[in-house]
C-alpha cells in the first residue's frame, strides 16, 4: 500500500493544509464551533466572575486542572469516536489504575517505577481485551466496553479487599514522582496539565500530520473501503482501545499521586464528561470527522462551566443545566456550520 492510496481513503474529513483560505473551509473545520463556544463561555464567566477572581492565576488554574484530568482521556476517546467506536470502560480503568499504584507502592512498598509498569501493563491488557472483543465478535463497542466497565470495576473491588482488606489505600511517592505526576506547580497548576498539553501536541501530529491519521479517518468514514485499501483496521482498532485505556491509567496515576490515596469507586461522571468534551469539540458520533484542537477546546469549555460557576453568584447546581444546554447548542452549531459551508461550496461550484 502506498501513501497515495492511504491519503485517498481519508476523504474530505482531514483538513487540507495547502488550500487557500475561505470562509466555507473555516466553518467546515470541527474546531471552529468548539473554539467559538469556548470563547463565549469564557467571556460569560469572566464577566460574572470578575469580582470573584475567576481571571486570577489561581482561578484559571482551577478550571485548567480539571480540564487536564478529563482532557488526557478525552483526546484518545475522540480518536475512537472518529474511528466509529466508543470506550466507556474508562470510568472503571481510572480507579483501577489508582488502586494498582496504591497497592503496589503504598501497601507492598514496591518502587514507583515497578508500580507504573504494573499499572500501565494492566491498562494495556484491558484495552487489548476491548479491542479484541470488538474486532473478533463484531459486537458494538458500546456494549463491549459497558461489560468491561462493570467487569473491571468488580475485579478492582474484589482484588482490593482480597489483597488489602480495604477499599481505599494510602500512597506515598518520592519527590521525583510527585513532581512528574502529582504536584502543584507555579500558580497552582497540577502536573497533569503538562501531560495534557504534551499529549495534545503528540496526538495532533498523529491525527493530522502522520499516515496513521489518514487511517483513523478512513476507518470512521467507510470501514470496508479502508479494509480494501489495505489498512489494518483490526490492529488499528486494538491500538486505539489500548491508547484510551492507558490514557485513563495516566489520569488515574496523576490523581493518586496528587492526593496520596486511592479508592475503588467507579467514576461514572468521567465517562459522560469525556463524551461531552469530545462532542462539544465537534467530533461526530457517526465517526469520520473531528480534530484534536476541537476536543481540546471542548474539554476547556466543559471545565470552565464546571469550575467557573463557583466564581459567580449563580447556584452551583445550575452547572449541570448549563452543560446540558451547551451540549445541545454545540451539536446544533456544528451541524449548522457544516451545512452553511456545504451550501457555500455548492453555490460557488454552480457559478
Amino acid at each position: 500500500m502506498t501513501m497515495e492510496t492511504t491519503s485517498q481513503t481519508s476523504g474530505p474529513s482531514r483538513p487540507a493544509t495547502s488550500t487557500p483560505f475561505s470562509v466555507g473551509a473555516l466553518f467546515r473545520r470541527p474546531e471552529t464551533g468548539a473554539f467559538m463556544g469556548m470563547v463565549l463561555v469564557f467571556a460569560f464567566f469572566a464577566y460574572f466572575g470578575f469580582d470573584r477572581n475567576f481571571l486570577s492565576p489561581y482561578g484559571t488554574s482551577s478550571w485548567v486542572n480539571m480540564a487536564s484530568t478529563v482532557g488526557i482521556i478525552a483526546i484518545p476517546i475522540g480518536f475512537l469516536m472518529i474511528a466509529g467506536e466508543l470506550d466507556i470502560s474508562i470510568g472503571a480503568m481510572v480507579p483501577a489504575a489508582k488502586m494498582s499504584m496504591a497497592i503496589a507502592v503504598g501497601y507492598y512498598g514496591l518502587p514507583v517505577g515497578i508500580g507504573l509498569l504494573i499499572t500501565f501493563g494492566l491498562a494495556a491488557f484491558v484495552g487489548w481485551v476491548n479491542g479484541m472483543l470488538v474486532t473478533r465478535t463484531n459486537v458494538p463497542s458500546l456494549i463491549v466496553t459497558l461489560a468491561t466497565l462493570f467487569a473491571v470495576s468488580g475485579l478492582t473491588l474484589f482484588l482490593s479487599l482480597w489483597l488489602t482488606d480495604t477499599t481505599s489505600q494510602a500512597l506515598t511517592s518520592p519527590a521525583w514522582a510527585k513532581a512528574m505526576f502529582g504536584d502543584y506547580h507555579a500558580w497552582g497548576f497540577q502536573s497533569s496539565v503538562f501531560w495534557w498539553l504534551g499529549m495534545a501536541a503528540v496526538l495532533y501530529y498523529v491525527l493530522h500530520l502522520s499516515p496513521w491519521g489518514n487511517w483513523i479517518f478512513a476507518l470512521g468514514g467507510d470501514k470496508e473501503s479502508a479494509r480494501n485499501a489495505g489498512i489494518p483496521i483490526d490492529k488499528l482498532k486494538i491500538a486505539l482501545f489500548m491508547l484510551a485505556a492507558m490514557a485513563a491509567a495516566l489520569s488515574g496515576t496523576c490523581e493518586a499521586i496528587l492526593s496520596n490515596s486511592a479508592t475503588t469507586t467507579t467514576n461514572f461522571a468521567l465517562i459522560f464528561n469525556c463524551i461531552i468534551a469530545v462532542v462539544v469539540g465537534g467530533v461526530l458520533l457517526t465517526g469520520g470527522f473531528g480534530t484534536v484542537a476541537g476536543v481540546f477546546f471542548g474539554t476547556a469549555t466543559l471545565a470552565i462551566v464546571q469550575q467557573g460557576i463557583g466564581y459567580t453568584p449563580f447556584d452551583r447546581n445550575l452547572s449541570s443545566l448549563i452543560i446540558g444546554v451547551m451540549l445541545l447548542i454545540a451539536v446544533l452549531m456544528n451541524d449548522t456550520f457544516r451545512n452553511m459551508a456545504t451550501s457555500m461550496s455548492a453555490s460557488k461550484k454552480g457559478k
